[in-house]
């Protein structure tokens, strides 16, 4: 690991300044995968800027939403019982992606922004990897890439959002506050993140120095049914080969209101709103479940070792929309 210098600021506005005037220096928080990085050679920031005393923990209740801090750890968030009662598939999701100790150092804020688990972006022997240096290659595309994107993906990039939380939370059309030497500005968590297109070294759409100081959680109707589901090579400590969160609004056998949303097969958590507008207005019905499916997996950019998660991911919707319906036999 190279050289670096370590600060720790007094206030947000001071943590700010000093990232957004140094093109040298990144942020440190509680269970941040930015020393990982730095250990393999991936990164290397001369100047390391400790935000994890900084007063942005907590959750507070404002109407029918939660305001999440974004040193908030995922434990905390998952034991919260508004999260439980109104929001359910966030707190599964929650404990579904990390283990207890990881969860009580993991922050929100970090797990929104965590770096992708692309085996090939974390080897810097490995020279073709665009999201590391643009235009060299993709050495994804022709090597092992079991857990790798079918959607949002191309002959640039097929690196996978690894993010178990933020599948819920783009279905929930959560909202990210961000403070910059600017000012505070505030993007919905659907507009957050970046396809990877000609440009997969850009992932989000902070600026250099910006800081996620808070995320607003809207809260399900009550009598809405959340789940997440996720689809996984062993039964812990194992990132997703698919996922699916939802949300269903039934009335006499209709659904009134759905949210859908993937993860494990995207580049960017993947909100489903054709697959949503199928099942608004619907039965339940298996067919309908399916007829959402196929929809959402539309034009999949596949490889060899990515094929099999088109039928996954299809399946794995209609067993959350069985089990969510109760029409699973």
């Amino acid at each position: 690991m190279s050289a670096f210098e370590y600060v720790r600021p007094d206030d947000v506005a001071g943590a700010v300044t000093m990232v957004s005037t140094d093109l040298g220096a990144s942020y440190l928080a509680g269970g941040t995968t930015q020393l990982d990085l730095m250990k393999d050679g991936v990164l290397a920031p001369e100047r390391l800027v400790d935000i994890s005393r900084l007063p942005l923990r907590g959750i507070t209740r404002r109407d029918d939403t939660l305001r999440v801090g974004a040193l908030t750890t995922m434990e905390e968030l998952a034991a919260d019982p508004t999260v439980a009662e109104r929001v359910y598939f966030v707190r599964e999701a929650l404990l579904l992606g990390a283990s207890t100790q990881l969860r009580n150092m993991a922050t929100i804020g970090g797990n929104i922004l965590q770096r992708t688990r692309c085996r090939y972006f974390r080897d810097p022997t490995v020279m073709a990897c665009n999201k590391r240096t643009p235009g060299s290659g993709c050495a994804a595309l022709t090597g092992v890439a079991r857990m790798h994107a079918i959607l949002g993906a191309s002959e640039q990039c097929i690196a996978v959002h690894a993010s178990d939380l933020c599948v819920p939370l783009v279905a929930l059309d959560a909202v990210v506050h961000i403070q910059g030497v600017g000012g505070q500005r505030s993007v919905p968590l659907t507009e957050f993140y970046v396809l990877p297109r000609d440009r997969p070294d850009i992932e989000n759409v902070l600026e250099h120095g910006e800081l996620i100081t808070q995320v607003e959680i809207p809260l399900l109707p009550i009598g809405a049914r959340s789940g997440y589901l996720k689809v996984r090579d062993r039964a812990s400590y194992e990132f997703a080969l698919t996922s699916a969160a939802a949300a269903l609004m039934i009335e006499d056998g209709t659904i009134t209101k759905a949210r859908l949303a993937l993860g494990g097969v995207g580049t960017i958590p993947w909100r489903a709103r054709e697959a949503e507008a199928i099942l608004n207005g619907a039965a339940v019905s298996d067919e309908t479940f399916r007829a959402a499916a196929e929809v959402a997996l539309r034009d999949p950019f596949t490889v060899s070792g990515t094929v099999f998660k088109v039928e996954l991911a299809k399946r794995t919707i209609v067993r959350i929309m069985q089990t969510l319906s109760g029409s699973r036999s």
